[in-house]
């Protein structure tokens, strides 16, 4: 068991948690696949290549140049989506799809985190549209997430706003630590990937979480204790008196995007890939 007791004389403090593979079972975005088909916006032959980059991602095998290609083509994939339908969808079916793939250690600490007086932040690359109502569905406190450009229209154009990857969260993390007077010293963040060691790095009491083989070694390297999450348990089938409601307290950070900036399927490449890909378009 962690000892999570605050010190309430001390500066604030938060704990930091990627979403997929951390918290929940899955890829968030990916888990919508099914629903977006049924709501008309992708069609079978996107069904059946995002189910396949969901075994990739549970796998952990594909490497970096082929995970580059599906983040680009799930990327463009919603360009021309219109933003409420995505909304909609993701709020009809949110507790059916996300509910059940929730580890029980997690919802654990997330409630020792609050009961210790702690803020707690999703930090997720994973679009908005999708970070942003599980954050409530788990009682976060922040999120921080990938956020796409919407047109006039009401669509989305297929730009980035934000990518929150890798670097990046770390940065959104510092920033939100300095707007709040979170002590990133006494902070705790949690992640199952290696491209977000700047994010764990940046924390007093980082932790690797079913940690794939390079955070691992990292982990091992920087003698950061490692966790086993493993038990998916739905949040009203928990003990008793545990209670997990939405708290009103929920905030995305504008910070990390400008507010016309919404997100919906997203798992962007580099700025680079994007431009190559735009004109390509073009």
């Amino acid at each position: 068991m962690l000892c999570l007791v605050e010190n309430h004389s001390l500066p604030r403090t938060a704990a930091f948690f990627d979403l997929d593979k951390t918290v929940i079972a899955k890829s968030s975005t990916l888990t919508f696949s099914k629903s977006f088909y049924q709501g008309g916006l992708i069609n079978r032959r996107a069904v059946l290549r995002t189910a396949y980059a969901q075994f990739v991602f549970l796998a952990g095998g594909a490497d970096h140049d082929q995970m580059e290609r599906m983040r680009e083509y799930l990327s463009m994939l919603c360009k021309g989506w219109n933003v409420q339908q995505v909304k909609e969808i993701v709020a009809e079916t949110l507790h059916d799809l996300i509910d059940p793939i929730i580890y029980d250690e997690a919802a654990s600490l997330i409630e020792e985190h609050h009961a210790a007086g702690r803020d707690v932040v999703i930090v997720s690359t994973s679009g908005a549209e999708v970070v942003e109502p599980i954050g409530e569905l788990l009682g976060a406190d922040r999120v921080v997430a990938t956020r796409m450009v919407v047109g006039d229209d009401g669509c989305f154009t297929g730009e980035v706003g934000y990518y929150a990857y890798g670097p990046t969260k770390a940065e959104a993390i510092r920033e939100l630590a300095e707007s709040e007077g979170y002590d990133l010293a006494r902070c705790y963040a949690y992640s199952d990937s290696v491209t977000d060691v700047p994010m764990l790095a940046a924390v007093g009491h980082p932790y690797a979480v079913n940690p794939g083989r390079g955070l691992r070694r990292e982990a091992v390297l920087r003698d950061w204790p490692i966790l086993d999450f493993h038990r998916p348990v739905r949040l009203k089938q928990r003990l008793p008196g545990f209670s997990m409601t939405p708290r009103p307290a929920l905030v995305a950070m504008a910070a990390v995007g400008a507010a016309a900036a919404t997100a919906g399927l997203v798992w962007y490449a580099s700025r680079r890939r994007t431009s190559a890909a735009q004109a390509s378009a073009g």
